[in-house]
Formats: structure tokens, C-alpha cells, sequence
């Protein structure tokens, strides 16, 4: 099984239909199984094409750029999150090639306006492989510090809510540095999760991001902020940094993490 997660910084980034059309031919090579997406957006006044699912959702368009490949066997789930840079419903995705049993769509914060940047939701969807359920979780976290909305207690209520009924993996930007001791990357640990990235027979130095980014504006450090969580000690065979101009081009201010587990 291989997994691939990504903050996309969708509509930030200069170029931005070609970097989509990129990330399309990766999944196409790579034919992850599930991928988790954040800061996936679309503008407020775009058409509805689907549901809450709008022309210009980055998700949706990635969708088509898949089908142009031949790439026909992925289903998609998005949920808005919050408003982002004013004109942007932002939210997360999941996409995956395997049947969708059941999906979720929850709140970890404290607060539930949308209108509000550090409002935070979790989208969910546990899928049929090889006839095993599993529950996977894209996921866009607070910071550990932040007195509003704390990292700690976004992880606790994502912990009562997720399926604990079995494996589940939680994936995506968790703005929390795996290299700073007792914040939230220790905590998570402390929670019996399991970070896949140490697990990894192979694996790279793991670094997501480099230097100032939105949400990290005064940072000079290399971080490992973009994680697989898992609740189980599982078998991986590799971590890789990916979209780092190392291992694929840069397509946004986050690179992403791919991993393949023997499942």
C-alpha cells in the first residue's frame, strides 16, 4: 500500500494549473492508494458543480487532469474547512483508488466559524482493502503554543472522534516540529501513535519545509512538520520526502511525504 500526503497551498502558487498537471502524472506513476490533500481550495463565488464541490476546487480539477491521463479509478472527498486569504473556501481532501465503506467530516476546534482562519476540521474516509477496513484522516493542525485554539486540545477531541475500531492513519500538516521536545509531535507520541516516517526501514532526513512559510513567518529552521501517524506499529518499508526539487519539482511551500507500507 503506498500513501502520499500534501499541504497543496492551492492558488497560492505561480503556475498553478501546471503543478496540478504535475501532480497528476506523480499519482499516475506512483498510483498511490490513498492520498491526503490540505489547504484545499476554491473560490467562494465559483459554480457548484457537485454538492458543496465548486468548478475551481483544487481537488476537483485535479480529478479531471487524472481522467485526461486515463487515470479513472480514484473517488474524491472534500470538505470546507475555513476561509482562506478572504476569497477562498479552504479545505481538505481525500482522494483514493480502493471502495470508500464510510467517510467523516468533524471539527477539533473550539470554535466552528468558517469565516474564522484557525477554525479547523478533519476529513475522513475509511476504505476496503483486500477486504480489511482502514480509516485514514487528512489532517491541517494548530500550533502547540497558540492560547486561541492549542495544538493539544485539537489533537484530543480529533482522538475522541476518529474510528478507533481497527488501523487508522492520520495524515497531513500538523505545524508542529518533530525536533522540538515535549510539544505536540511528543505528545502525539505519548498518545500511542506511531510516526511511520520512524518505523521506515529506508527513509531520507525527512525535512517538509525550509525557511518562512505562512504560519512559520519567522522561521530559519528546516522542519519535519508533514507526518503519517499511524495507531499501529506498521510494517513501511519507505519514507520519502517528496516535491522537494530532490525527489520530483517543488509544486508548493510544503513538500510532500509519500511511504509505502507492507500491507
Amino acid at each position: 500500500m503506498k500513501l502520499l500526503t500534501l499541504n497543496c497551498h492551492s492558488w497560492q502558487e505561480d503556475n498553478q494549473i501546471e503543478k496540478i498537471q504535475y501532480l497528476a502524472n506523480t499519482i499516475k506513476e506512483e498510483a498511490y492508494d490513498v492520498i491526503a490533500l490540505q489547504e484545499v481550495s476554491q473560490l467562494i463565488e465559483s459554480t457548484i458543480v457537485k454538492e458543496s464541490i465548486k468548478q475551481d476546487n483544487f481537488g476537483h480539477i485535479l480529478l479531471q487532469e487524472l481522467k485526461k491521463l486515463g487515470v479513472t479509478d480514484y473517488s474524491f472527498i472534500w470538505s470546507f474547512s475555513h476561509i482562506g486569504f478572504e476569497i477562498y473556501e479552504e479545505g481538505l481532501a481525500i482522494l483514493t483508488k480502493h471502495p470508500i465503506i464510510e467517510d467523516y467530516s468533524f471539527f477539533i476546534t473550539n470554535g466552528t466559524d468558517t469565516s474564522y482562519w484557525k477554525t479547523r476540521k478533519i476529513i475522513g474516509a475509511k476504505i476496503n482493502y483486500h477486504n480489511n477496513p482502514i480509516s485514514f484522516y487528512s489532517c491541517h493542525m494548530g500550533w502547540w503554543k497558540d492560547e486561541e485554539e492549542p495544538f493539544k486540545q485539537q489533537f484530543n477531541s480529533l482522538l475522541q472522534q476518529v474510528d478507533k475500531n481497527g488501523l487508522f492513519f492520520l495524515l497531513g500538516d500538523f505545524n508542529n516540529s518533530a525536533t522540538s521536545k515535549e510539544e505536540g509531535y511528543d505528545y502525539m507520541l505519548s498518545q500511542h501513535l506511531y510516526d511511520t516516517y520512524t518505523l521506515a526501514a529506508e527513509k531520507d532526513n525527512g525535512i517538509t519545509v525550509k525557511g518562512k512559510i505562512a504560519g512559520w513567518d519567522t522561521n530559519k529552521q528546516d522542519l519535519r512538520i508533514d507526518l503519517i501517524m499511524a495507531n499501529q506499529p506498521v510494517p513501511v518499508e519507505y519514507s520519502h520526502v517528496i516535491f522537494n526539487d530532490s525527489n520530483r519539482s517543488v509544486i508548493s511551500d510544503h513538500y510532500g511525504v509519500e511511504i509505502k507500507l507492507g500491507l
